[in-house]
């Protein structure tokens, strides 16, 4: 199983103390801490995904459930009257982002803010996030990583200018969270609320 390279030094710490338990001879302790680690392995994984790929579609940046689709302004990136799909991720989702179109990286901003729950409307903009916004051959878009109650660390891997190819790494957020993506008026949105996604393979939209 691949495993994102942030998730490294927490597992060998998660084993160092499992080590550590054992060998003080505190079993009872030991095999929680197993299953805590085994936990913390599994949130780190890095799965290949493949999916519908084309200019055409929008796929999700994100494993998680589709918990609001709305209209909203973003001056931004789309420049005015936008949809926003957001997909929230708890803890036991894939929290490694990608990149729902093919583009060129033309705004990035990191906001430092509150980490409240992430499903509130109110988080988008209260709570620590980073926009990434990227021009498509087919539209503008922008994706907001947004941190949680329990994240404490967004990572977001490259910087404006930088082309990226849809379904590869954007990033990743350690410990529940949320991703919006706002998306122009025109597109269509393929998703409901409720809606289960994995990031690389859902198709979110399709532009029009």
């Amino acid at each position: 199983m691949r495993i994102a390279p942030e998730g490294w030094p927490f597992i060998a710490i998660a084993w160092a103390i499992v080590a550590v338990l054992f060998w003080v001879g505190a079993w009872w302790a030991a095999v929680p801490m197993m299953l805590v680690t085994g936990w913390v392995i599994a949130f780190f994984r890095d799965p290949v995904r493949t999916g519908r790929r084309g200019d055409d579609v929008i796929i999700a940046p994100a494993d998680g459930v589709v918990v609001s689709i709305i209209s909203i302004d973003e001056p931004k990136v789309v420049g005015g009257k936008a949809q926003r799909v957001s997909i929230f991720m708890n803890v036991f989702n894939v929290h490694v982002n990608r990149y729902p179109v093919n583009g060129t990286i033309t705004f990035r901003h990191y906001q430092k803010g509150e980490f409240g729950h992430a499903g509130r409307e109110k988080a988008a903009l209260e709570n620590e996030h980073s926009d990434v916004g990227i021009a498509s051959p087919r539209g503008k878009l922008l994706t907001r990583q947004i941190a949680g109650s329990v994240a404490r660390r967004i990572v977001t891997d490259h910087e404006a200018g930088t082309v990226v190819k849809q379904g590869d790494r954007m990033g990743l957020i350690r410990f529940g969270s949320r991703v919006d993506v706002f998306l122009p008026e025109t597109a269509r949105i393929l998703v409901r609320e409720g809606d289960v996604t994995q990031a690389g393979v859902t198709a979110i939209a399709e532009w029009t």
